[in-house]
């Protein structure tokens, strides 16, 4: 055990948060999925453990920690450490949007600048009093099509995945949230099994890693499903396929936003002429941006042929 040389010396939660934190900051691990520093995923695994609050509104840090407890605090902390899984498949929850989902290891952890613009309504993109029907690309957990349903509740939401897997987690955290009625899911290769339908807002987080970079990730990135990370030599065929469809399933006026993260250099260098709006985050991120249905019907030629030119490339 980590902690054995402590044992029969009664700490608090903040106590262990530190010894915790301290074993973290030795270890070679990564932070970025929930967390981007060793004292919050340390308190994150410490509340956890004690079955305390995640939310942030935890104050109880005198509160002494029992002997069950500590022992719950090691085992997490020797996986974590060991096995370099990412914390949110250890505790099986992680916040999104501040709101509390089901992890598991056939989705990725929920994650994403797209939260902020999820809270602010996507405002100024669109208006958010004209948004009646939204699709969630590449849902995976369904963390952003939920978050969308809670704080747009007069929105109806489509919530697209080819993993069967990924949607069997999606559909433990509908009914988490309740919002079965407004919250569909539906198997589909992006568009290819989708009902005709035309959206006021598309939101994408499709996998956008190069195939060859895979290997030289995080641990912890390696962790979660492949299918949900890479997308082709250069991370961008899911990318470019929806941008090719979205156009077709955007109503006048319909906005498409999609994060594809450290691939935003060469999206822009194949799409030149594609006026893209990348986004900037008070909570930072990077890597997502914003096409208006005309921009995208403008550009169709352009994304047409490069799609064309990548399949004939031998």
């Amino acid at each position: 055990m980590f902690f054995s040389c402590f044992f029969g010396i009664t700490m608090n939660v903040a106590q262990w948060t530190e010894r915790v934190c301290k074993e973290l900051e030795k270890a070679d691990v990564h932070f970025g999925h929930g967390t981007d520093n060793a004292h919050d995923e340390a308190a994150w695994l410490v509340l956890h453990a004690v079955d305390a609050r995640t939310d942030g509104n935890f104050n109880d840090w005198g509160r002494e920690i029992s002997d069950s407890e500590e022992a719950r605090i090691d085992r997490l902390l020797q996986a974590r450490i060991s096995h370099k899984l990412p914390l949110a498949y250890l505790t099986g929850t992680a916040r999104f949007a501040g709101l509390e989902f089901e992890t598991g290891r056939a989705a990725l952890v929920p994650r994403s600048p797209i939260a902020e613009l999820v809270r602010e309504q996507f405002c100024p993109w669109v208006d958010p009093e004209k948004v009646r029907r939204v699709l969630d690309m590449c849902t995976g957990s369904a963390c952003i099509a939920i978050a969308i349903a809670r704080y747009m509740p007069w929105t109806q939401v489509d919530a697209v995945d080819i993993s069967r897997a990924a949607l069997d987690v999606a559909v433990r955290n509908v009914s988490r949230h309740g919002v079965q009625r407004r919250v569909t899911l539906i198997e589909s290769d992006l568009f290819h099994s989708l009902p005709a339908c035309r959206y006021d807002l598309i939101v994408a987080n499709p996998p956008y890693v190069p195939g060859d970079s895979i290997e030289a990730l995080p641990g912890e990135y390696r962790a979660e499903p492949v299918l949900g990370l890479v997308s082709g030599s250069d991370g961008l065929d899911a990318t470019l396929s929806i941008l090719a469809v979205a156009p077709d399933f955007l109503a006048p006026g319909g906005v498409l936003v999609c994060e594809v993260g450290e691939s935003e250099h060469r999206l822009q260098e194949k799409l030149p002429g594609l006026p893209f709006v990348w986004l900037e985050f008070a909570a930072g991120g990077s890597g997502v941006f914003v096409l208006t249905k005309d921009q995208l019907e403008s550009a169709g030629p352009a994304i047409s042929a490069l799609l064309e030119e990548r399949t004939h490339v031998v």
